[in-house]
């Protein structure tokens, strides 16, 4: 396969990309709000997709059959039935008053000089047990708006703090779509990908709460509204089983019929119970077809050798590098790979999708195991998410606040030690 078809399998990635960022920024040149949320993705991949049988020397038939192939690669429909289930749970437990359980029982635990860090703890774990930080956001910035306006906590620290526990729950979070994409795209397991995190991001969680603990002002009273425990009971049993390696399908249908069941013993009842399953699974459109689609389109670039093209570019940028040592050099790239792209498309998944089988190819090459590159993936996409000024996280905490983007992600402690510890970690970390 010579070079000329290589460079051109890529280019319907590139249009993607461009129809993707391109919309972002006009949208956002005009004052829209969420701009890089105008157009859906599962839509501006459309051109790329065209663009990717028209460049195709494959007869249609043939092209047709590529694309499904890669639709129906295994991955890809496991990654899509655990986005489903993981949808399901996450609004079954919420409308079952799962949330606010969870929630108000942090804040009945929390010292009132320690708002700041409980917040960020509050957040982290509803992050790592909803497997989402933009449900997490939802859930807890009106809770934390309150209490910052009534006891005189500055509102973008108290945002920031938010901001850095739904990250490092959405990374840790065995159900995030973020470990269900890296995971399956790297074929590692969730629990051996969690401990791989866990270690990188703990420390990272410690120094943020430290730098919170500090910037926490005088004591101030904060009601607790009442809650039940039991409500709280499904989000601790699947970090239990999660944590403990039970199948992520088995785990995820014991929180939703959990959830459910806790629910029904209450005024939720079980035909809220079905649509609210039905409703969770809906949630998950979007990325449930960008999944299937992006399968499609990476099987045409896979074909046309634009994979190992990209491969050999990242591995030739980080040769200096790997003169001293390629096993570092390796990391560097998949992590510099996803983290260019996720500042591209403005999604943490989206970026891991598109680039995860290059990445894997990376892996190989470097010899870096499965569950290494899997967390890298995670981690660097996670922090470029918490940073961007134009990502949904930071827009949907300026509406709730009342700031500039820009004044979140500056106190986002957590993404921005991130970047410190996991580069130590890359750098100084033995195979």
């Amino acid at each position: 396969m010579n070079a000329k078809t290589e460079k051109l399998s890529i280019l319907p990635l590139l249009l993607f990309v461009l129809v993707f960022l391109g919309s972002g920024i006009y949208f956002e040149s005009i004052g829209t709000s969420y701009a890089f949320y105008q157009v859906p993705a599962p839509i501006a991949i459309i051109p790329a997709i065209i663009l990717a049988f028209f460049l195709s020397k494959m007869r249609m038939n043939e092209s047709v059959e590529t694309f499904v192939r890669g639709m129906g690669h295994s991955n890809i429909i496991t990654m899509c039935l655990i986005y489903l289930l993981a949808g399901a749970f996450s609004t079954v437990a919420s409308a079952s008053g799962g949330v606010d359980a969870v929630v108000n029982a942090g804040l009945s635990l929390i010292p009132s000089s320690f708002l700041l860090p409980g917040f960020f703890i509050i957040s982290g774990v509803i992050a790592t047990a909803m497997g989402t930080s933009m449900g997490t956001i939802g859930a807890v910035a009106p809770i934390a708006y309150a209490v910052s306006s009534k006891t005189g906590i500055d509102m973008s620290v108290m945002a920031g703090a938010v901001l850095s526990g739904a990250m490092f729950g959405d990374n840790l979070s065995i159900i995030s779509d973020t470990t269900i994409a890296a995971t399956r795209s790297q074929g590692c397991n969730m629990k051996d990908k969690f401990k791989e995190n866990f270690k990188i991001s703990l420390v990272t969680a410690a120094i943020t709460i430290f730098l919170l603990v500090f910037l926490t002002p005088a004591p101030q009273a904060v009601e607790v509204k009442s809650f039940d425990l039991l409500l709280a009971l499904p989000y601790f049993s699947i970090l239990i089983l999660a944590i403990l390696g039970v199948n992520v399908f088995i785990v995820l249908l014991t929180g939703i019929f959990l959830a459910g069941g806790i629910g029904l013993l209450g005024d939720y009842s079980f035909l809220a119970f079905t649509k609210d399953i039905y409703k969770g699974f809906s949630s998950m459109q979007e990325i449930f077809l960008l999944s299937l689609l992006i399968g499609g389109l990476s099987e045409f670039i896979k074909v046309g050798g634009g994979l190992e093209f990209i491969s050999r570019g990242i591995q030739r940028a980080t040769m200096r590098i790997g003169k001293w040592n390629k096993y570092i050099a390796d990391q560097l790239g998949i992590s510099l790979l996803v983290s260019l792209t996720n500042l591209c498309v403005a999604n943490n998944t989206v970026s891991i999708i598109v680039v995860g089988p290059i990445a894997k190819k990376l892996a190989i090459a470097g010899s870096i195991s499965a569950k290494r590159s899997a967390s890298l993936l995670d981690i660097f996409s996670c922090i470029t998410q918490g940073l961007l000024p134009y990502g949904a996280q930071a827009l949907l905490l300026g509406a709730s606040f009342k700031l500039t983007p820009i004044e979140i992600i500056s106190n986002s402690y957590y993404c921005l030690s991130m970047i410190v510890v996991s580069s130590l970690f890359i750098l100084f970390r033995k195979p």
